[in-house]
């Protein structure tokens, strides 16, 4: 932690990095992370290497400022909830900082302070603001919040216990603006992401005895709904709600035929080993990766299906 701020005090630029197509955690915790920086007048800047960043994270403080473009006197670089290298976006030339909590990261920067325990990387930015003695304002308090109710599945995932709302109650005592977290990440939908919910429902197949729900996205629908990638998230996860569901796998097709996948499990199911596998990473119950080769959909779906077949118990 002293080296990190230490490292912060010294630089004149600061930029920070949230991962392509981020989620709450990544643009929570950079934004955080923004709050704090102008706290201490620092020149900062926000990358983020995405042509279109999900609507409903618009509410997070400093949301505004995230630009694609990474500024070339930047000395020193943050990376927020990055697992690699590669979900950087960029080929950071500067000192950098690694921030993250996946089992998967790969330890890339000139610091690293990755928790693999937490359920977060906001719960381990609130940590570093809390034992450094540092103010978190109500806006960086939002941003923890948001991130901390994304990771954690408002609260019901299996990682939850009383640390994780022990935070949350000091995150909203900080002033976190808990009920505009709620309605924004739980509840808001876009009708492209109900278009797309529609035709994954309709489209799914069921795997192994109904143990593997699958889905196969063209890049014809995705453009048909207006569809984002994130809008994929509520089919795949509602799809183990389903009896006997334990695996969900997401295959689906970019513009330039590369393929993005992603995997949910409610079980003791590892998709972090299959994402691995493909250079991907993630958690144990969430993980994700990308083929860059052309690949068809259907030679994806084969390959990942014979390595699910590998590890499940049928």
């Amino acid at each position: 932690m002293n080296e990190i701020l230490e490292k912060i005090e010294k630089a004149g630029h600061i930029v920070l990095v949230s991962h392509p197509a981020p989620d709450a955690d990544s643009i929570g915790s950079a934004s955080a992370m923004y709050g704090f920086l102008l706290q201490k007048h620092k020149k900062v800047s926000w990358f983020c290497k995405s042509d279109k960043i999900n609507h409903k994270l618009s509410f997070i403080p400093w949301f505004e400022n995230i630009r694609a473009t990474f500024p070339a006197s930047a000395d020193l670089a943050i990376a927020l909830d990055c697992a690699d290298k590669k979900r950087l976006g960029v080929d950071v030339k500067c000192d950098l900082i690694n921030i993250d909590h996946h089992a998967t990261n790969s330890s890339y920067g000139d610091i690293n302070f990755v928790k693999t325990n937490a359920i977060s990387t906001t719960e381990i930015l609130h940590d570093f603001f809390k034992e450094n003695g540092l103010k978190i304002n109500k806006k960086m308090a939002t941003a923890l919040y948001a991130g901390l109710l994304d990771d954690s599945d408002a609260f019901l995932s299996d990682e939850v216990d009383g640390t994780t709302f022990a935070l949350a109650k000091e995150l909203i005592e900080h002033g976190a603006d808990f009920k505009l977290c709620n309605k924004n990440i739980m509840k808001s939908v876009s009708l492209a992401a109900l278009r797309l919910k529609a035709v994954m429902l309709k489209n799914m197949s069921l795997e192994f005895d109904a143990r593997v729900a699958l889905f196969c996205v063209s890049d014809e629908e995705m453009r048909a709904a207006g569809a984002v990638l994130e809008d994929c998230v509520a089919a795949l996860e509602e799809s183990l709600k389903l009896i006997h569901v334990e695996v969900a796998l997401l295959l689906k097709q970019n513009s330039d035929f590369t393929i993005k996948g992603s995997l949910r499990s409610n079980s003791t199911f590892d998709c972090a080993k299959i994402a691995a596998k493909f250079g991907g990473g993630g958690h144990m119950r969430r993980a994700g990766f990308d083929i860059d080769s052309v690949m068809t959909l259907d030679e994806i779906r084969r390959e990942v299906l014979n390595l699910i077949k590998k590890e499940i118990v049928v």
